[in-house]
């Protein structure tokens, strides 16, 4: 998401009525700037330090752009570790993230406008020139609308906005001649079939050559979309019209607009995720600003900015009002349920919702902005990046993070809103985050986990659309632009489209449908045109004292849920019971059970269960708390499963010309050297071992003395292998999978079992690489002889100061396809327990399984009517619901109560309706788990 809209200064009219928006853009949002700029104390940063890093943008952007062109280009995306091209089809497909390829040299088009705005005239010039030469638009190829649309089509439309801007100049482009409007206009008539729906929604996926239906098409059959797929089309289609004069796609997409409308929750004003594209019906039901919803909202508001059209003003402003309800629970934004706003649809945010305090800032609304922005900037100080989700008490969700720019873009705007210098340092974080953990010799790779710092060999298109186009953004000055950023707006792949189109061939005539369906409350628009002295009032600090609370937020949380209760009468009534904090022989956690319309039910085999009638519930609001409970205990009772699991570990090679930059996702082994409590880990250079396969006698002692030793899985246990290196004197080992082609990124992880007997004799670490990973290792010895590896936990920070001395050597070898492949990481870790003979399967179970120890013969389980759901029993006294310095992992936190004995069952069914819709919610919640972000 992005954009540069702003609004008239002086607040005090209200109503949304900007009529002339395109001349209004340099006014509210810069004038701020001046506000707290000179802030006493505030630790400006001086202009030559935002010079030099505005630089080192442009070098980061150079070293990404300059990788993709030479080791991709014509592919659609640049795979960073083995330096070369994504092409669709001779990759293993990654599901629907492939959609977004349609071997249209994605990222170049991608890319177009962010070479102007970082003044890279030429190389724009020969850019467009190889799109119009190179690229063909009717592949018989199966695309997603919503990504075609927002990179591809909203590729070409900036480009040629910047173009014209070039060739108006007189300077550059003289012999442009509308190539680019040319091919949009062409890819959005081979877009325009997916909107054969009764509805207007377009259909997810449409085939470039034949189009949706069609016996050649393989797609069509689709009946659900997202509500952001649907609604994040009017920007692009409306430009593509106004500059073509060709009405019908600004038509297309603000039919799909005002239907999403239309089918909006009328008594919450909220959209579901998910929308059957022929009944108007919500397949998912929850709600929130993240994925799948986000960028809907986003269009409304800069629909408005670049059409002035007032109905997609006041139905954001609708929108907005019901998010800051019940969405909003500062800092925190969480997804409820459209029907039954009041609760909670889930514990845990995805990071796409980092744009949402940069909607923020241009709606107006800074305070809040502010406040979430600082927890997820928090967020990022412990992992070093937003994991793809994490939970509310901060912890790891999903560990994924492919370089996601919207955190950046709203950094920016939040600097142009505030002029405060703390959003600049903000930004060197970005940057040197970056450098030191993403940056790979063939460019910058995404984080496969945050928690172990291994990378995944991707490197996603908007990454240079728009994480660049932001960083230097929020570090040059006016001076720096060869334009004037302000006479645009930002689409939400951030290309840049300018705001004259709002007179331009305006074929669309704007009925004001908004108000036939809801009565707006005029409250919604206070903060529609603020003034920035209304924002600041003679408090240069105000930003800072906003923030100041929350600068521990993540590091002193406490497992928590947040509370509906209104604490307004004093003290107030107490939040409600979290399923962390239930314990089966407390009683007045029995008593409040009670009262929600759950019983307790003491089975035979030992397990207690927790069932739910919701007509027992003292009022409705109890019945809602025990919904919310029962969904809690589903997600807890998963959370546990995940938390018996040993956590991924890495392969970190250290040496030259490596230092550390690429980093290889290890299973780990249940036996040996723990290196979760040997924080330094195991350093050494490496060996192959003879025999390969590790199960005899070691003959060549000698080459694998104090050094980590590679071997071949197979024909013997792990936990044999272990003994015959360790016996060698090899300080540890790495098994690689003999399974050709085997990756971490298409199969999940597991864990090294031991062999059944004591493995305390093994004292060495023990670490498991995919085939493809341990490749990486043996072709780097066939290439460098000497290669030094670190085995730990997680990835260490890298050895710059060898890496410097040694730069220029590096630079020679850097580009080596075979020296930059890293692996992925996975959260789904299973057990491989022994290794099989030749001719025979190896067993292969989940880890929850294996590990006894941890089980009780007491357990809980949570029954809605007749179903169960797991949940715990402790016979100890309760522990402190907030025990001092919590800021472990959430995988390391049964190691804090040694005393608890927790034992989930491992059959968890579905819950049965309480209410009628009851069960269509926690299908949701299953679905929510699956979806890609």
């Amino acid at each position: 998401m992005s954009g540069a809209a702003s609004c008239q200064e002086g607040g005090g009219e209200r109503g949304p009525r900007w009529r002339r928006p395109w001349k209004l853009l340099a006014l509210g949002l810069l004038s701020a700037s001046s506000v707290l700029a000179a802030a006493p104390g505030a630790g400006a940063m001086s202009k030559e330090e935002k010079r030099q890093l505005g630089n080192q943008v442009l070098e980061m952007f150079d070293h990404a752009y300059s990788n993709y062109m030479e080791h991709a280009y014509p592919a659609d995306e640049l795979m960073p570790l083995t330096c070369r091209g994504r092409v669709r089809g001779q990759e293993p497909s990654r599901g629907d993230v492939d959609d977004a390829l349609g071997k249209f040299s994605l990222t170049l088009i991608d890319t177009l406008d962010t070479l102007v705005v970082l003044n890279k005239t030429k190389e724009f010039e020969e850019a467009v020139r190889k799109v119009i030469k190179d690229v063909n638009l009717d592949n018989d190829i199966v695309v997603s609308v919503f990504e075609t649309n927002i990179r591809v089509l909203g590729g070409l439309l900036g480009g040629h906005s910047v173009a014209i801007m070039l060739k108006e100049k007189g300077e550059y482009m003289q012999w442009y001649n509308g190539e680019l409007l040319h091919m949009a206009k062409e890819l959005g008539y081979k877009l325009l079939p997916a909107f054969n729906t009764t509805s207007g929604l377009p259909y997810p996926r449409v085939n470039l050559k034949f189009g949706v239906r069609h016996p050649e098409a393989r797609t069509g059959t689709e009946t659900d979309t997202c509500t952001a797929c649907a609604g994040t089309l009017i920007l692009e289609f409306a430009a593509l019209s106004r500059f073509t004069g060709t009405a019908i796609f600004e038509e297309y997409a603000r039919k799909a607009l005002d239907f999403i409308w239309e089918k909006r929750q009328r008594s919450s004003n909220l959209v579901g995720v998910t929308i059957n594209i022929h009944t108007g019906d919500w397949v998912r039901k929850d709600s929130g600003v993240g994925a799948g919803i986000d960028s809907y909202y986003e269009y409304l508001l800069k629909a408005y900015v670049l059409l002035g059209d007032d109905s997609f003003l006041e139905r954001f402003n609708t929108h907005y009002d019901a998010i800051m309800r019940y969405i909003s629970q500062p800092p925190l934004l969480l997804d409820v349920h459209i029907h039954k706003p009041m609760l909670n649809a889930r514990t845990w945010m995805d990071s796409l919702l980092a744009f949402f305090p940069g909607l923020q800032v241009l709606k107006g609304d800074i305070r809040p902005a502010i406040e979430t922005h600082e927890m997820l900037y928090q967020v990022i100080k412990k992992h070093n990046f937003l994991p793809e989700a994490f939970t509310t008490d901060f912890r790891v969700h999903w560990a994924q993070h492919p370089l996601r720019p919207e955190f950046a873009e709203s950094t920016y705007f939040l600097y142009k809103a505030t002029g405060d210098p703390y959003y600049l340092e903000v930004g060197k974080t970005l940057i040197e985050n970056l450098n030191k953990y993403a940056r790979v010799p063939c460019g910058f790779a995404a984080m496969k986990d945050v928690r172990t710092g291994s990378h995944e060999d991707r490197m996603d298109s908007f990454f240079l659309a728009e994480m660049f186009k932001y960083l230097y953004l929020l570090f040059a000055d006016k001076e720096d632009m060869i334009f004037d950023i302000e006479d645009y707006i930002f689409t939400t792949e951030a290309h840049l489209l300018p705001l004259w189109l709002s007179t331009a061939n305006q074929t669309i005539s704007k009925k004001n449908t908004t108000t036939e369906y809801t009565e707006l409350d005029d409250s919604n628009f206070d903060w529609t045109c603020p003034n920035t002295q209304i924002l600041f009032p003679n408090d240069p600090m105000f930003a800072q004292s906003i923030r100041e609370p929350l600068k521990n937020v993540v590091d002193k949380s406490c497992p928590r849920g947040v509370s509906r209760v209104e604490d307004s009468l004093g003290s107030g009534p107490k939040p409600p019971l979290r399923a962390r904090d239930f314990m089966a022989s407390n009683p007045e956690h029995l008593e409040i059970l009670k009262k929600m319309g759950v019983s307790l039910i003491h089975l035979k085999d030992g397990r207690v269960q927790l069932v739910q009638h919701a007509v027992q519930a003292a009022s409705s609001l109890d019945a809602e708390d025990g919904l919310r409970f029962m969904q809690e205990m589903i997600e807890l009772s998963s959370q546990q499963q995940k938390e018996q699991q040993l956590p991924p570990r890495a392969v970190q090679i250290v040496s030259h010309p490596f230092f550390g930059r690429v980093v290889l996702t290890a299973g780990p082994a249940q036996f040996g050297m723990d290196l979760s409590k040997h924080k330094a880990g195991t350093r050494g250079f490496v060996a192959t071992i003879k025999p390969y396969n590790g199960c005899s006698e070691i003959t060549n002692p000698e080459a694998v003395k104090e050094k980590i030793a590679l071997m071949q899985r197979g024909q013997c246990m792990f936990a044999e292998k272990a003994r015959n290196i360790q016996k060698a004197g090899a300080i540890g080992g790495i098994v690689i999978d003999d399974n050709e082609g085997s990756s971490s990124d298409t199969a999940p992880l597991f864990q090294m079992a031991g062999d059944g007997k004591n493995t305390d004799d093994i004292t060495i670490p023990m670490l498991f690489l995919f085939n493809k990973e341990g490749n990486i290792i043996l072709d780097a010895i066939r290439e460098y002889e000497a290669v030094e590896v670190l085995l730990s936990d997680k990835a260490k920070d890298r050895d710059l100061e060898v890496e410097n001395m040694d730069q220029k050597l590096s630079e020679n070898d850097s580009h080596k396809p075979n020296s930059e492949e890293a692996a992925s990481a996975s959260q789904d870790v299973g057990t491989v327990s022994e290794e099989p003979e030749e001719g025979e399967s190896s067993d292969v179970t989940d880890s929850d399984s294996l590990s006894p120890a941890d089980t009780a013969s007491d357990s809980v389980s949570v029954s809605n009517q007749d179903s169960s759901v797991p949940g715990r029993q402790e016979a100890g006294a309760p522990e402190p619901a907030c025990p001092p310095g919590d800021s472990q992992p959430q995988e390391q936190q049964t190691e804090t109560e040694p005393n608890s004995k927790v034992n989930w069952d491992s059959k968890v069914q579905p819950m049965e309706s309480i209410l009628a819709d009851w069960n269509e919610d926690i299908e949701a919640f299953e679905m929510m788990e699956k979806d890609e972000l």
